[in-house]
C-alpha cells in the first residue's frame, strides 16, 4: 500500500472511529418512546406546561413525549427516578427548583443535580404574589411590613412546605426586610388558602392562579410580586423590588434536563427542539393565559443560572438556619 492509500485508509478509519464514538445521536429521536417526567400531581401548573410542551415537542419529532406523574417528596422522587434511568435520550425531566437548587441544602439526597442531572434548557418561570387576609388591615407592602415589626406575633406566612419555593421567598423577604415573619408550612396550596381566607394565617407566598380569584373578590389584599418585573397579567401589583427592596427575585422555575451520563449531542438535539417549541408563538400564547413566561435558554445559560439559584438559596438557608422540617 502506498502512503497516499494509507492516509486515505487512516482517515476513514479515523471517521468510523468519530462516528461510533458520537453514541447514536444521529438516531433521533430516540427508538423507544420518550418519556418527560414531572415531579407533581396531575392538574397543577407544572403538569399543565409539561403536557402543552410535550404535545408540541411530539408535533415537531414525529413520536409521542408522553408525560409522567411521579408526585411525592417536593418532586424528589422524581429527580431521583431521572437520575438513575436510561442515559439515552428517551427519558428527561421538567425539573423543578426545589429539588435542583434548595433541597440539597436542606438534607442529604441520593443524587447530585449537577452530576447526576444534565442540563438541557430553561423551562418556564413565574413569580409568586404576596397577599395578605383583609382583616389584617394592611392595603400595602410597606403597611405589611411596619406591622411585622410593630407587632411580630401579628404577622406569619404560609408555604406550600418546608423549603419550598413559596418558604424561601418569606425567608428572603425576612432577611432583606428586616422583620421575623413566622413561616407555617402546609401541605400544598389548597390549605394554605383555606386558612388564608379563614384568617387563621396573615399571609401567603402564593402561586398567582391560586390567589388571583381570591384578590378580585376582594378577599385577599395583594402587597407584592416577586419577580423584577410586573407580569402581564398582574399590571397593577407592584413588585419587591420596586417596593423598596431593589433586585428581590424569587421566581418559581422549571427546567429541562436528563440522566447526567446523557451523551452529549443527544443533549444537545433535544435542546433544539425544546428552545424551538419554547419559542413557538401558539405554545407561547397557552403558557402565558397559566401565567407561566417561557424561558428557552443554551445548555451553558441553564448551568450557569442554576449555579446561581443554588448559591443564593445555600446562602439563604444558612443564612436563616432553615431546616427539612
Amino acid at each position: 500500500m502506498n502512503k497516499r492509500h494509507m492516509l486515505r485508509a487512516t482517515a476513514l478509519a479515523g471517521a468510523t472511529l468519530l462516528l461510533c464514538g458520537i453514541p447514536q445521536a444521529q438516531d433521533f429521536p430516540p427508538k423507544k418512546p420518550v418519556t418527560l417526567v414531572v415531579g407533581f400531581a396531575a392538574g397543577g401548573a407544572a403538569d399543565a406546561a409539561a403536557r402543552l410542551i410535550a404535545k408540541k415537542l411530539g408535533d415537531n419529532i414525529g413520536q409521542a413525549v408522553v408525560v409522567d406523574n411521579k408526585g411525592g417528596a417536593g418532586g424528589n422522587i422524581a429527580h431521583q427516578f431521572v437520575a438513575n434511568a436510561a442515559a439515552d435520550g428517551s427519558v428527561l425531566l421538567f425539573g423543578s427548583i426545589g429539588p435542583l437548587t434548595i433541597a440539597p441544602h436542606l438534607m442529604k439526597l441520593p443524587y447530585d443535580p449537577f452530576k447526576d442531572l444534565a442540563a438541557i434548557s430553561g423551562g418556564v418561570n413565574f413569580p409568586n404574589v404576596l397577599v395578605a387576609h383583609k382583616g389584617l388591615g394592611v392595603k400595602n407592602l410597606a403597611e405589611f411590613v411596619a406591622l411585622a415589626k410593630k407587632k411580630p406575633d401579628a404577622v406569619d406566612f404560609a408555604s406550600t412546605g418546608a423549603g419550598s419555593a413559596s418558604h424561601l421567598a418569606g425567608e428572603l423577604f425576612n432577611q432583606r426586610a428586616g422583620v421575623e415573619m413566622v413561616h407555617v408550612p402546609y401541605k400544598g396550596g389548597a390549605p394554605a388558602l383555606q386558612d388564608l381566607l379563614g384568617e387563621r394565617i396573615a399571609s401567603y407566598f402564593s402561586a398567582p392562579p391560586t390567589a388571583l380569584p381570591h384578590v378580585e373578590s376582594g378577599r385577599l389584599v395583594p402587597l407584592a410580586t416577586t419577580g423584577l418585573a410586573r407580569p402581564a397579567y398582574m399590571p397593577s401589583i407592584p413588585t419587591v423590588a420596586e417596593s423598596g427592596y431593589p433586585g428581590f427575585e424569587a421566581l418559581n422555575w422549571y427546567a429541562f434536563v436528563a440522566p447526567g451520563k446523557t451523551p452529549a449531542p443527544l443533549l444537545e438535539r433535544w435542546n433544539l427542539e425544546i428552545v424551538k417549541v419554547l419559542h413557538d408563538p401558539g405554545v407561547k400564547d397557552a403558557l402565558e393565559k397559566h401565567g407561566l413566561t417561557p424561558q428557552p435558554t443554551t445548555r451553558a445559560e441553564l448551568t450557569a443560572f442554576m449555579k446561581q439559584e443554588d448559591a443564593k438559596w445555600s446562602a439563604i438557608v444558612r443564612e436563616r438556619k432553615i431546616s427539612a422540617n
